[in-house]
């Protein structure tokens, strides 16, 4: 952990505390973060991916704990998702709570992953709340794996860019699973 990790971590806090983007490397791919809580931070979001705010949006909790704040009621299969999977998995919950609304579907679903990389897991409990995570990318483009195939309109149109190197060999975006509170359990992404 060197002074530069610190640096970042702390340029992201003071970032994210303003309602800022960041554009930050995650346990997948680099993800373009601000406040979950904060609607006015989300919609700069939406409008930077030129995306309709219809769409829900990634967001990532540092621990179980944090989950369950912001869950009304965390299905017993999702802890053992949690543990069993092998790579990264977000999981789709019913009722979210506490987060902007503008980040939460129509169904009243939200997309939530434990955080599994160091950065993310120290930031997210130094900020003390969930944050966005989505890829680094126009609305309907490909995802960039690497940091040098981000585009300019999106390195220019975030608040700051975290400066640590890829450590994702072969990133990919992370699997998608729907729990419903009726005990249902869906695939969306592999």
């Amino acid at each position: 952990m060197g002074a530069d990790f610190n640096e970042e971590l702390q340029k992201c806090f003071e970032v994210l505390k303003q309602g800022g983007l960041i554009l930050y490397p995650t346990d997948t791919v680099w993800g373009i973060g601000c406040d979950a809580t904060n609607p006015e931070a989300v919609q700069k979001v939406y409008a930077l991916k030129n995306r309709e705010d219809s769409k829900a949006l990634i967001c990532l909790v540092a621990n179980q704990a944090m989950l369950e704040r912001h869950v009304k009621e965390v299905p017993e299969v999702a802890y053992d998702i949690m543990d069993l999977a092998t790579k990264p998995t977000t999981i789709v919950f019913d009722e979210p709570i506490g987060v902007a609304q503008n980040l939460v579907a129509e169904d009243n679903t939200l997309a939530i992953r434990v955080a599994s990389d160091k950065f993310c897991q120290y930031l997210i409990n130094k900020f003390r709340k969930p944050i966005v995570s989505t890829s680094a990318n126009i609305s309907g483009e490909p995802t960039p794996k690497r940091f040098k195939d981000i585009g300019p309109e999106i390195l220019k149109g975030v608040d700051y860019v975290v400066n640590l190197p890829d450590e994702n060999k072969d990133p990919s975006p992370s699997s998608i699973i729907k729990l419903g509170n009726d005990g249902q359990v869906k695939v969306i992404r592999e």
